[in-house]
């Protein structure tokens, strides 16, 4: 049946779907993060006053923080409920799918994460290859991707045994909003300081993505998640990072450019375009990630796909027309898109919105 019972009875959820905008991280598990989500992106959203925010989980079935719609339960609980919703996802339960919003005020720890099929990762365990799509970037903030070449396993524990500045055996690369940046498994990364950006991420569903930390700028936080000389350090990874490290790749330029995609800023002031930017084709390559990126001013069609999708609206509002209703999407709204629906009409007002999906 398409329907299932919430508080106010049974519902159709065959449509697109309003997301709640505050799964928010709280600062003890993302203390880097800055004000730009709550008090920019989501500025519209009335949100309660509050601190600093790191992540915002748009699109999420992950246990420790899962997606309710606005209206009503949580996204997991509607797929579970009526798999037509997931599409060619349907056999797994729920989606794969986890989009997140990150605002660094300070740089991220160096981390890396492992491949799926990782025979040390725990039953309720995943890999969690991902993207970032830059929203914004202070000057001459940007990204640590990979070791330079000719840095070994033992210069890489060296300096962490040392606790000498890990970043300096990494390749920086500057960032500019639209740069678009694939981050597979085995590739050691940290986003710096001053960045913000949409990731798109894939978890196995009930399952969490797994994390290894290999350094954390010699950094020390009390219980709350604020710096503090007399508190303790992070838990960090430095074994396990290790030996999931893909030590045959080094991050010179011809690698990083294997890996990224320049789309520049978005044209929100032109009339309303769909651009690929990621795709199994091109521009940027990729076995597991869709992203596509509206903006301007007009009316579109959005094409029926099998899985379900993200669209995140990140500047104006996108409004969604199935045929049956219609769903207005402000700036730091995420819809979820289930895979029954047929096209959508779809009307940009000065929009920047970016849609995800898995391949």
């Amino acid at each position: 049946s398409p329907y299932m019972w919430d508080k106010v009875g049974p519902r159709n959820w065959r449509r697109p779907l309003l997301l709640r905008p505050d799964n928010f991280t709280p600062p003890s598990r993302t203390p880097w993060g800055g004000r730009r989500i709550r008090e920019a992106l989501k500025a519209d959203a009335h949100l309660q006053p509050g601190g600093p925010v790191g992540e915002a989980w748009e699109l999420s079935v992950e246990p420790d923080f899962p997606s309710r719609l606005a209206d009503g339960p949580t996204l997991d609980e509607v797929l579970r409920a009526d798999p037509v919703l997931l599409g060619a996802e349907a056999p797994a339960g729920s989606t794969s799918l986890l989009v997140k919003l990150v605002d660094a005020a300070d740089d991220l720890s160096v981390q890396i994460h492992p491949h799926d099929g990782d025979p040390q990762l725990a039953a309720g365990e995943s890999g969690k290859p991902e993207a970032w799509y830059i929203i914004d970037a202070k000057p001459g903030a940007g990204l640590y991707l990979g070791f330079v070449a000719g840095v070994s396993r033992q210069d890489v524990e060296t300096a962490i045994d040392e606790h000498k500045d890990l970043s300096s055996l990494m390749s920086f690369v500057p960032v500019s909003p639209g740069d678009l940046f694939l981050i597979g498994p085995g590739t050691p990364h940290a986003i710096g300081d001053g960045v913000l950006l949409l990731e798109p991420q894939r978890v196995a569903p009930g399952k969490r993505g797994v994390t290894y930390r290999y350094w954390d700028w010699n950094r020390k936080y009390d219980d709350t998640g604020r710096l503090d000389p007399s508190g303790h350090p992070r838990d960090l990874h430095r074994e396990r990072a290790l030996e999931v490290t893909d030590w045959e790749i080094a991050a010179d330029a011809e690698h990083i450019d294997r890996l990224s995609h320049r789309a520049g800023p978005a044209p929100i002031d032109g009339p309303a375009i769909l651009e690929v930017l990621m795709s199994r084709e091109g521009p940027l390559r990729s076995e597991v990630f869709s992203v596509q990126r509206l903006a301007g001013s007009g009316t579109l069609e959005l094409h029926a796909a099998d899985r379900l999708r993200s669209l995140t609206v990140l500047d104006g509002r996108v409004t969604l027309h199935d045929g049956e209703t219609s769903l207005a999407v402000s700036r730091g709204q995420t819809s979820a898109l289930p895979a029954c629906l047929g096209s959508l009409h779809v009307v940009l007002d000065s929009a920047h919105a970016v849609l995800c999906s898995l391949t």
